[in-house]
Order: C-alpha cells, then sequence, then structure tokens
C-alpha cells in the first residue's frame, strides 16, 4: 500500500494542535496545504533561503495614497483573513500556521536622488523602482505575510506602490482578494463585528485548507504515482557547476506584447506557451538533457469559501530536446497531468526517483499564467493604479516566463544575469515568441 505524505502530515498536525489547545496558555495553529508547506521547509531547511514572495506594482499620481488609510484598511483586511494574522512556521518538523497578531507592513521606502544621467523615464525605470526591489530583496524569513512599500523619486509625478505578499498566503485567486478587499476597505470601514468576523474566518481558513488537504490524500493514489513515474522517469538535476547559487543574485528581463487569443483558440494558449517555454530553455541549456519545467496549477476545492492562501500545486512539465511539438499531442499529455494536478509536489518527486530519475526536485525553469480578467484593479481614492512591470526581481529557477491574458498576452522572461548573458537570453525569447506565433497563428 502506497503511504501518504499528506496523511503523515495531518496525524502531526492533529497531536500539535491539541497540545496546543491544551497548554496553560492556548494558542490555535491552523494546517497548511500542500504548496505552503513546501514553502516553509525549503525555508526551514536552508537558512540562506529567502522567503517566496508574489509582488504586483502599481503607478499612482504623486499624493493620491493616503498611508494611515491605507494601513487601516490593511488592519481590517488582516481581520478577515487568518493569513495575515499569525506567523507561518515549524513547530517539531511540522509545518502550521500559528494564529497571532497581524502580519502587515506599510511604509514609505526612502529613495536616492536620481544620478548624472538625468532623471528616468518614468517611475518604473527609475530611482523608485530601484528602492523597492532592495526592500524586497530585504525579506525576512519571519514575516510579515503582507507588505505594502510606497516610494518616490524626487520630481517624480507618479509614485510606486509594492503590493507583496508571502507565497505561502498567496496564488492567482488571492491576489484578487487582496486588491478587491484593499479597494473596499479604503473607500469605507467594513463591519464593526471584528471579533465575530474574525473566528469567522478561523473557521473558514481551516474548513478550506482541510478539504484541500482531503483532495492531495485521494490524489497520492498509486495510479498518481505511476502515471508521474512515467512522465518524469527520463529527468536528472542540472550539472553541479550550472546551478543558480541563491536567489539575490542580479536578473534581468525581456517583455513582448501579443495580440490577446480569442474564441475556442484560447484553450491552447497554455500548451502552447508550455512548447515555447521548453524551445527557450533549451536555447539556454545547449538541448543536452530533459528539462524540468514547472508551473503552477489549481483552485480552491469546491464550496471554499474565499481565503487568503496557497491552494495551488507546482505540476512538473518534462521538456526533452529537439523542435517545436505537435500541439495536439503535447495538449493531450499536458489534459493527462492535469487529471493528476492535486498529487502533492513531494508525491510527484518520490515517484520520479522510483522509476530512475537523478532528479531533486529542482527546476529548470518556471511558468505562470494570469487571467487579468479575474483581478479586480487596485482603486485608492477613486483611482485605479496602473500596474507596472519591474526587472530584477528574486527568480526561484534560472529562468522564469510569466503571461498574462487581458486586453493583450503580455509575456515576459526574467533570467538570471550569473548564469546567462543578456543577448543569449534575449535570443532564446526571440525563439520563444517565434515558436509561441507559429502556434497561436499570431502575426510576427
Amino acid at each position: 500500500m502506497h503511504s501518504s505524505i499528506t496523511a503523515a502530515y495531518l496525524t502531526r498536525y492533529r497531536s500539535l494542535a491539541s497540545a496546543a489547545e491544551a497548554a496553560a496558555a492556548p494558542e490555535v495553529l491552523l494546517p497548511l496545504t500542500g504548496a505552503q508547506r513546501r514553502f516553509l521547509i525549503t525555508r526551514h531547511r536552508d537558512r540562506d533561503a529567502r522567503t517566496d514572495i508574489v509582488p504586483l506594482f502599481f503607478a499612482f499620481p504623486r499624493g493620491t495614497v493616503d498611508l494611515d488609510r491605507l494601513r487601516r484598511a490593511t488592519l481590517r483586511l488582516a481581520d478577515r483573513h487568518p493569513a495575515l494574522r499569525g506567523a507561518f512556521t515549524v513547530l517539531r518538523g511540522t509545518p502550521v500556521l500559528r494564529l497571532g497578531e497581524p502580519s502587515v507592513e506599510l511604509a514609505r521606502v526612502p529613495v536616492d536622488p536620481p544620478g548624472p544621467a538625468g532623471p528616468p523615464d518614468g517611475p518604473s525605470d527609475g530611482p523608485a523602482r530601484a528602492a523597492l526591489l532592495r526592500a524586497l530583496l530585504d525579506w525576512p524569513t519571519d514575516g510579515p505575510v503582507l507588505r505594502l512599500l510606497l516610494a518616490a523619486g524626487p520630481g517624480d509625478e507618479e509614485e510606486l506602490l509594492a503590493v507583496a505578499l508571502d507565497h505561502a498566503a498567496c496564488d492567482e485567486q488571492s491576489l484578487g482578494l487582496v486588491t478587491e478587499g484593499l479597494a473596499t476597505e479604503y473607500a469605507a470601514p467594513g463591519s464593526t463585528d471584528a471579533d465575530a468576523e474574525a473566528a469567522t474566518a478561523v473557521e473558514a481558513y481551516r474548513a478550506a485548507v482541510e478539504g484541500q488537504l482531503a483532495a492531495e490524500a485521494k490524489a497520492a493514489s498509486e495510479a498518481a504515482h505511476a502515471h508521474w513515474a512515467t512522465r518524469l522517469g527520463a529527468l536528472a538535476d542540472a550539472p553541479e557547476e550550472a546551478r543558480p547559487a541563491g536567489s539575490a543574485r542580479s536578473t534581468g528581463m525581456a517583455v513582448e506584447r501579443l495580440p490577446a487569443v480569442t474564441g475556442a483558440a484560447r484553450g491552447g494558449v497554455f500548451p502552447a506557451l508550455l512548447d515555447a517555454v521548453a524551445t527557450a530553455a533549451h536555447r539556454l541549456d545547449g538541448g543536452r538533457r530533459v528539462l524540468a519545467l514547472g508551473y503552477p496549477w489549481g483552485g480552491r476545492p469546491a464550496d471554499a469559501a474565499p481565503v487568503l492562501g496557497c491552494f495551488l500545486n507546482t505540476l512538473v512539465h518534462p521538456a526533452p530536446p529537439g523542435p517545436p511539438r505537435d500541439l495536439d499531442a503535447l495538449g493531450g499529455a499536458w489534459w493527462d497531468d492535469l487529471d493528476h494536478a492535486d498529487t502533492p509536489y513531494d508525491e510527484v518527486v518520490r515517484a520520479a526517483r522510483s522509476a530512475g530519475a537523478s532528479w531533486s526536485g529542482g527546476l529548470d525553469g518556471l511558468l505562470t499564467f494570469e487571467d487579468l480578467h479575474r483581478r479586480p484593479p487596485l482603486v485608492l481614492g477613486g483611482v485605479a493604479g496602473r500596474e507596472v512591470h519591474l526587472a530584477g526581481r528574486p527568480l526561484a529557477a534560472p529562468l522564469a516566463v510569466s503571461a498574462s491574458h487581458g486586453e493583450d498576452l503580455l509575456l515576459r522572461l526574467a533570467w538570471d544575469r550569473e548564469r546567462y548573458s543578456d543577448a543569449v537570453a534575449r535570443e532564446a525569447f526571440a525563439v520563444l515568441l517565434t515558436t509561441l506565433r507559429h502556434h497561436l497563428g499570431a502575426p510576427a
């Protein structure tokens, strides 16, 4: 009988939670999803590891944002979401959320004056950008969970607001909950019965996570083990000298916009992206081995309350070297993978290694995809923030591709500059765009 990592976690968690409730000074410990546990265990094992963060950046006309008002809105938002009211921690080897005070920070970040070259073209490429990135790179591993940082350089007509979350409290739906919640609370105060609202929120969070854990336990089956063993048995770690050494290294970014994909063709966007990212990754890697490309996928259990948290799993796509793939065949394999999307990442790695893979679970590249129609805008003081994208963010893999589908298809390739030169990375991005246009029929 296949033993379940999720079932073993639940046994340990329930023992800890019972002891905490029975203690002289009782405290509330809440369970974590498989994705959340993975983030915490990585930090716990590696003292040099940085917190995985999910930042959004918005430009507002200078003077729009009232920090005191935004602080009150953020604290009211925290009342409704346990993931913002405590600490993600590891107790006796078991990752949990320890409920406590709001784990939020609001600050105005000091900005250095422009250099001798003169003022930048806009806030997304000037001293304010650099100041925000420095602050985010200095994110402490013990919190806070949510940080709102505001910066503007001397003479800037716009100011930049970073809304950044610990990934353990954030997935795609969570981003929408935060932007909508901040806008609502900034416009008008919420419920006055904060204690009752907070207690209800705890039970809603607990039910949502336990529903997710039930799905993960069910997905850790013999059939899922066999599927991932077959799919990932050829993976191998990159040579030791080629691995990136930490996430604080300099990163570059290339950006392109393609027309939005409409109608029935929308269903083929993600398989096309997978193949396009694979061709770019092989251009960078030299096409010598099967690459492990990770992508977040999933959603909350049916009927789960809209709570902040990470209900995504990271799925692994094996990308063998060679020319672009037939999209029908690739799409069929991808749909088969989605049938096993709830299998926890640790179970997937164990299955691959049982099939002979010399793979420790590291990823050669990441692909994230966001449907912007699902995320409400951040409106403060009646002004909708203009979202901007900043180069230089820390990466969890040697390269990362982000695709945002809204009025157009915005593509961003970020890379580790100590691993790849800017020229080589931009060549790889050109290959990615050519492959994607081929699959989607987009004009060059």
